[in-house]
């Protein structure tokens, strides 16, 4: 059964916060301290502690290090993660997350990535946090990440160019088209390492899925505010399942009545929306007040790309509002398998439930190129293909 994890970033998202519920999620400290001790190029330890934030048990983990007047680059850090005895795929990650980092800092300033100079994310304390971080997360072997919708935070903070607001520019660039809201305080919530972090290792981002919660771990801040828990939750479980091979998750619904729209566009805007990450999207015709015919728009979409589809309905329609509804989906695993059929390639879809293969379905837009091509009725092509695919598989 399929292993995911929750962040709850409702309270805001930090390194050492998340080096916290790695540790309170049951990764053992010596993980993080063998993949930190490859990378960094000075003494750097690694401890925790059990502290209580606005009154809830969270886990501290606290790192040390010797000053240092290193000016370290991009391109220094790659250096050091590229020579480091880690595994791949924490490296791999990891230099995902610098690179995230680098990208944002070099937007924010206006500059070329490798002359990006990495004053706060650059120092070892952040780089334990990164590195320590991914090699907590590939220790977990999840199948799959769902972040919350981080918040932010609000008020001012001081950085290395001075004050600035809150989120730092470094933040929104590491966030931009991903789900935040500000507050709930004036602080500074989320730091531009948490952010790298999520925004490289979700897989999406929304509420809590569909899951048996067996594991919670609680990373604490280093600060206990008066009025607000400074933690990050991480939940670990089981991903409810409806059979093998159907996993159940969230799924967002968004609608619109739309009266006035010439109804020769729609057949583009279902691909502009399909383009633009939604599952499926489909029309419901209706009667509006006075008797007026319309239109509901419908478009099913997962949470981490309804930004995106919710911009293509405005500019796509000429609504001017959407309503959301959060729905769960069972979906089949599914595989292509390509076909010839007299010299022509053909791609037919395959779904299976509990090992049984239950689906077959061409892709017509294939089937219709053969058919065309070869002079043939297009239900043959399409019986054919469907019969060749069964007997590959079979």
């Amino acid at each position: 059964m399929p292993r995911i994890g929750w962040i709850d970033a409702s309270s805001g998202v930090s390194g050492d916060m998340l080096l916290g519920a790695m540790l309170g999620a049951g990764v053992p400290i010596g993980v993080l301290r063998d993949a930190v001790s490859a990378v960094s190029p000075e003494p750097v330890t690694l401890d925790s502690e059990k502290v209580a934030r606005h009154g809830f048990a969270a886990t501290l983990c606290h790192v040390r290090v010797h000053d240092s007047s290193t000016d370290r680059r991009w391109a220094d850090i790659r250096l050091l993660l590229d020579r480091a005895p880690l595994d791949p795929e924490v490296r791999r990650l990891t230099i995902g997350v610098f690179g995230r980092l680098a990208d944002a800092e070099a937007q924010v300033h206006g500059i070329a990535t490798h002359d990006v100079h990495f004053h706060e994310v650059g120092a070892l304390d952040s780089i334990a946090d990164v590195v320590g971080v991914v090699a907590g997360f590939v220790h977990l072997h999840l199948d799959r990440l769902v972040c919350s919708t981080p918040a932010l935070g609000g008020g001012s903070v001081r950085i290395a160019h001075g004050q600035v607001g809150v989120p730092v520019p470094a933040v929104v660039e590491l966030l931009r088209g991903i789900p935040t809201v500000g507050g709930p305080v004036d602080l500074e919530l989320t730091t531009p390492t948490g952010a790298a972090l999520v925004a490289e290792l979700a897989d999406e981002f929304g509420p809590q899925p569909a899951m048996t919660v067996d594991v919670a771990g609680v990373g604490a801040g280093g600060r206990d505010p008066e009025g607000h828990a400074n933690v990050v939750r991480l939940l670990i479980g089981d991903s409810l399942t409806a059979g093998a091979d159907s996993e159940l998750r969230s799924a967002l619904v968004i609608e619109a009545n739309v009266d006035d729209l010439d109804p020769r566009l729609w057949p583009d805007v279902i691909v502009a929306l399909l383009d633009a990450g939604a599952s499926d999207a489909w029309l419901t015709p209706i009667l509006m007040k006075k008797g007026r015919p319309a239109h509901t728009l419908h478009v099913l979409v997962d949470a981490d790309a309804a930004a995106q589809v919710r911009r293509e309905i405005f500019r796509q329609t000429t609504t001017i509002g959407v309503r959301e509804q959060q729905f769960a989906k069972h979906a089949l695993d599914r595989e292509f398998v390509h076909i010839d059929i007299d010299g022509h390639h053909v791609a037919v879809k395959l779904a299976r439930l509990e090992g049984e293969l239950v689906n077959v379905q061409p892709e017509y837009a294939d089937v219709l190129a053969a058919a065309r091509a070869t002079d043939r009725p297009v239900k043959d092509v399409l019986a054919e293909a469907i019969a060749r695919a069964r007997q590959a598989t079979s």
